[in-house]
Parts: C-alpha cells; structure tokens; sequence
C-alpha cells in the first residue's frame, strides 16, 4: 500500500527540501526596540529643527546674503544706481576648485541667472553643484547671477528693477564683444526676464524661462487653485493693506505660507514624516534645503501692487497690456530672441498651461508665429514638482546641460514652434552627448489652446479694481497712520512660517538645550532598525494613510475653491491640451 502524500510524490526520496529563509525566520515585531528607536529617532528630529531654527537665525543675523556653492565677486550694485533696486550683479569666479580661466570657453556667449523673488532668498539656481550655475560652467559658459537684497529700496518700483536689470545685461554684453547673453529665468524671474526683453529699448540673447508663468488666468480646475485664488480674496485690496501693515513693504513669508498651502500633505506633512522615519540620513539635505526656504525677502508696496495688479489679476502680460513705467507698454511680439520653456506636469505652482498658454494669445496661430520670425520651443517633464525644476540634480544634469548643448541649434532653426525632445537610451541623467540626442518636432499653436474663460477673470479683475480704489480711498490712509516700524516689526516675527520655526530655536526656547545634549548622546550609541522591520513598516504605512487622508481634505477644499469661484463669477476653467504629447 502507497502511502506518500501528493508532495511526496513529486519529491525523489533522496532530495532535502529547504524552505526559504524568509518563511521559516520571519521577523517578529518587536515593541521595546521599537520604542527605543522611535525615541531616538524623535530626538534628533527634534534636535534637526533646532538646527534649522539656529541656521535661520544665524542667516538673519548675517544679512542674508546669496546661498550659491560657488565663489564669486560683486560686479555692480544697482543700490547706487541713479534709480535704485536692491538688485546686484555677480560673477562667478571659481567652481570645484576651477577658476574662471580654467573653466571658461570665451567662443561661448555669458549665461545670465536670475532667480525669483516671490519671498525667498537668491541662490536656488546655484546652491548646489548640479544645478543652472553649474551646468553652465560645467559647458563652458560665462555664468553671471543676479541676487537681490532683503530689503528694498526705498518706493521701489518694477520699472526700477528693470531699469538695474537692462544696465546688469549691458554690463555683462560689454565683457563679451558686444555678445547678447543667454537669459535664464527662473520662476517668476522668468516674467522679469520677459519683461526686459520686451522692453522698448535694449538687447537679449535666447531666453530660457524655468517654470515661469506668464499666462496667469489659465490652469486646470480643480488641480490650479492659485488662479482663482485672487477673485476669491476680492482681488489686490489685501496685498496692499499687508503692505501697509508692514509699513510699505510686503512680507515674503506670505507668499512662502502660499506656496505650503498649496499641497499642504507635501508641504506640512510629508516633509516632517521623511524626516522623522530618515533621520539618520535625511538630515544635511533637510537642513541645505531649509536654510534657502526659510529666508524670507520683502518686496516694496509698489512691487506687489504692481505685479499682482498687473499679472496676477490682470492678465496684461500676454494680452500686450502692461504698462513699464509711462513711456513703454510690454509687448511679447517684440520679442525676437528664441524663447525656451522648460514646465513640468508635476509642478502645480506653474503648470504647462501658465508656461505656455500665452504663446496662442499672442500669436493666433502658427503662420502668424512664423510671420513674426520668432522661435518657442517648450520642453517638458512628466513629474518633477515646481522646485525640482530648479534644484534637481537629475534634471541639471540633463535638462538643463540638453538645453544648453542645444543653444545654438535652436538659434538656427526656422521660424515656428518646437517641442524639443530628449532621446535617451541609457536611462542615465548624467550622461553627455551624442549619448542621449535632441530632436525639435514642429507643433501648432492650436494645440496650446488652454480655452480660458476670460470672461470670468475679467469680472474678477473689475471687481479687484472696484475694491482696491475703496480700500486705497477710505482705508489704506489710516491703515499707514496708525502703522509704525515698531508695528511692523512686531507683526512680521509673529507670522507662523517664522514662529512655526523659531519655537525650536535655542534662542527662544531654552528646553532645546536638552535636546541638543540628548541627540549628541543618542548619535554616539544609535543603532537604527532595520528599514522592513514590520513595526517600520506599519509606520511608514500610517504616515502614508495620514498623508493620502490630507491630500483627500486638499482635493475637496480646492473643488470647493472652484465651485465657489463658478458661483461668484461664472466660466468653466479647463487644462491646456497638447494634442501632440499629451503624457498619459
């Protein structure tokens, strides 16, 4: 009689069987490791944000300079200037050990950078290796930078930005033989960049704009809340009565509280939790990135009103509308020069139909861009957020060096516009040409169409004008009178991106003091668990079920910004289309 089971009838009697190792020794969860774990790794979180309340302060103290990891020297300060900003013009001097002479290829025109000033600080183009600043010396370019200061200058205005602007790009074309710079704008420097070449007098070299809006009504609904975020707050009356609380200047940390709002569940939480579950290898990249994010510059009255009177509101960019000063009306059919847009569909601050949803509003359609002589080729990333643009070292190594490796192929191409296309086999973003290869695809204004319903804004923009000509009427006069710099100085260390950060400052708060002590402890024994210990891993699963839950609550509160929006002033926004390469 056979009495082997069905398995043992597959198995030849003389073969051992092994189990696998996972299945007979899985790990088991252990609370009390945890829990010591958990402990330590909650105290040198703490102790981070001591560190960055410590690096804030101390960046405050020294007065805020640039935070480019290169060396440089000052070439002009339009402080002095007979219109002054606080704008200045550097020169990069030295890279990896490699001065200008070792780095530079004279044949090759200047790169000038300019980073944004919508509430942080200079240096995003440049503070690390693999970024703008050192692709570009990397190819060898002439690279320039141009930081702005804390403060403004007195009354500043946007045409006397521009004004210090158009002196900087004169300055830098004299060095070169009278050779046009290559302008990069990041952000909302590339509306500044945009404006100086549209600029009635003056020249420019090809312009590359990084996540740059210029075409402020347009989005998707649901998705770009940012747009309709200014009829809901009954337009620009509240930038200028937080202007006037600050005693004529306007406060970054607003804008920067903005941009956390946004996607709070990446902002406010995911960051945090990273942190805590990464401490042991999260921290000096936590910190580098923090010291840029949490200084905080100010802008003029002026400015502000300006630009979200004009931009933000208003439009008038790309409808050929906004005044420079009383003597020039920007007009984007001035431009000649190649124009490059770089946007992301990850980036949700500005999405591809900010970027590029002007190009059908100033050009009805692709024989009238080709009657103009001009040039707009657009590339895109499938995911990478807005500051990933900017700070990526993966995209620096290959956007941004394709770019630049390309300038003078875009140069030649015919009129018309371009979708540029990396081709690149190997998958690595540090590779070099002919490794990877750019193709130019011709494409149709038409497929830009991002169908704004212009109607809508333009009741919000009536009525923005409406509320701001009250409040600068009746309020605003004595707003400023019972305003003081003691006041202002007051309400600007009690805003929260600032309180929120200085809570953990030994500076503030003496219990961190323990903390220090405790986390230099801690570091000298610490031994972390394991990354698949399974009480790591219902942790991270808790984090992410917290985060999820946020992102739910965001999703919702931004249906509601809209509908809210549709109620107040009808229309019906919808996401630019790129019939062409619409990514899935």
């Amino acid at each position: 009689m056979n009495t082997l089971t069905p398995i043992d009838r597959l198995i030849p009697t003389n073969t051992t069987v092994t189990l696998p190792l996972s299945d007979t020794l899985a790990p088991l969860p252990d609370p009390l490791a945890y829990g010591r774990d958990l402990w330590e790794r909650s105290v040198l979180f703490l102790d981070t944000l001591r560190e960055r309340a410590d690096n804030m302060n101390a960046h405050e103290r020294a007065g805020m300079p640039p935070l480019l990891d290169f060396k440089y020297e000052t070439l002009m300060d339009a402080r002095r200037f007979e219109r002054p900003a606080n704008y200045a013009l550097l020169r990069i001097t030295e890279v990896e050990g490699n001065c200008w002479d070792d780095c530079v290829d004279v044949a090759k025109p200047p790169v000038i950078v300019l980073d944004p000033r919508a509430g942080h600080g200079p240096g995003i183009g440049g503070f690390k290796r693999d970024s703008e600043v050192g692709m570009a010396m990397a190819e060898g370019y002439p690279v320039y930078f141009v930081i702005f200061f804390p403060e403004p200058s007195p009354d500043q205005t946007l045409e006397d930005v521009l004004y210090g602007l158009r002196r900087f790009v004169d300055e830098v074309s004299a060095r070169h033989e009278g050779s046009a710079p290559v302008l990069y704008g990041n952000c909302q420097a590339g509306w500044a960049v945009t404006l100086l070449a549209a600029h009635c007098e003056g020249l420019a070299g090809p312009i590359v704009l990084n996540g740059s809006p210029l075409s402020y009504w347009a989005g998707e609904e649901g998705v770009n809340p940012m747009r309709v975020t200014g009829g809901l707050l009954g337009g620009v009356w509240l930038a200028h009565l937080t202007a006037d609380l600050g005693d004529g200047r306007f406060d970054g940390a607003w804008l920067a509280q903005n941009f956390e709002n946004l996607k709070p569940e990446k902002a406010i939480w995911e960051k945090y939790a990273n942190l805590l579950t990464n401490v042991d290898t999260e921290r000096d990249r936590f910190l580098d990135f923090e010291r840029w994010w949490n200084g905080f510059y100010t802008l003029s009255r002026p400015e502000i009103l300006s630009i979200t009177q004009n931009l933000f509101i208003g439009n008038r960019l790309e409808s050929g509308e906004m005044p420079i000063g009383d003597h020039c009306i920007a007009d984007l059919r001035k431009i000649k020069s190649p124009m490059i847009v770089f946007a992301s569909y990850g980036d949700n601050i500005t999405p591809p139909a900010q970027a590029l949803g002007w190009i059908p509003a100033v050009y009805k359609d692709t024989a009238d861009l080709k009657a103009a002589g001009q040039r707009i080729v657009y590339l895109t990333n499938t995911h990478v957020g807005h500051l990933g643009i900017f700070v990526s070292a993966s995209v620096a190594r290959l956007e941004h060096r394709a770019i630049l490796e390309s300038l003078s192929k875009i140069e030649k191409l015919k009129p018309g516009l371009y979708e540029m296309k990396i081709d690149n086999p190997s998958g690595d973003p540090d590779c070099h040409a002919p490794q990877y290869k750019v193709r130019f695809e011709a494409r149709e204004v038409s497929d830009l169409d991002p169908h704004v319903p212009e109607q809508a804004f333009e009741a919000v923009q009536r009525v923005s004008e409406i509320n701001e000509a009250v409040y600068s009427t009746f309020v605003s006069p004595w707003v400023r009178l019972m305003t003081t710099p003691a006041s202002a100085e007051m309400l600007k260390w009690m805003h929260p991106m600032r309180t929120s950060r200085l809570m953990f400052s030994e500076s503030f708060n003496p219990w961190m003091r323990l903390v220090r002590h405790s986390a230099n402890s801690v570091a000298e024994t610490r031994q972390p668990l394991a990354p698949d210990d399974p009480m790591i891993l219902r942790e991270q699963a808790t984090i992410a079920a917290v985060g999820d839950a946020i992102e739910r609550a965001r999703i919702a509160r931004d249906a509601r910004f809209e509908r809210t929006f549709r109620a107040l002033y009808g229309g019906n926004a919808s996401k630019i289309e790129f019939n062409a390469q619409m990514p899935v």
